[in-house]
């Protein structure tokens, strides 16, 4: 499960997702990537179980990358406990999600199997996402100008 290994604050604020992603929004090492369209909250369980169905789905050929990470601690007060005292101990950690934001990419394997295996993937998730691919324009300027050509 992940997790960080310290942070600055044991108990954060709720925050806000309400605009689209502005950092981390493209695909960036893959061929192949999973983009949420709605924002929420995915727990380390999810992320780790949408990790496992796509890895066994390509049956660990290619490479697959997870580009979010549980940052924000989820607390929560204890059962049948009255309300004040102060706020409750961490439960599980989240990684805050807008939409547009980038979660997995896969490379190495065919666009079939990629679409597949983030389609499993896809559904371990609480939010609504789309398979999207790296454009071939995008790729081509790439190696023109590590060639030395005119992008």
């Amino acid at each position: 499960m992940l997790m960080p290994k310290r942070v600055k604050r044991r108990r954060v604020h709720r925050g806000s997702m309400a605009h689209k992603c502005t950092k981390g929004n493209k695909i960036a090492y893959g061929q192949y990537a999973l983009q949420a369209q709605a924002p929420c909250w995915i727990t380390s369980n999810q992320i780790e179980a949408a990790r496992i169905a796509i890895t066994r789905y390509l049956k660990r050929g290619g490479q697959v990358w997870i580009d979010i990470f549980p940052h924000k601690p989820v607390t929560k007060k204890p059962a049948e406990t009255r309300m004040g005292s102060g706020k409750g101990s961490p439960e599980y950690w989240v990684a805050v999600v807008k939409p547009g934001r980038v979660l997995f990419e896969v490379a190495g394997v065919p666009e079939a199997d990629a679409r597949e295996a983030l389609r499993l993937g896809m559904h371990k998730l609480p939010c609504k996402c789309k398979f999207i691919m790296r454009e071939i324009e995008e790729a081509t300027a790439v190696e023109n100008n590590a060639e030395g050509g005119e992008g």
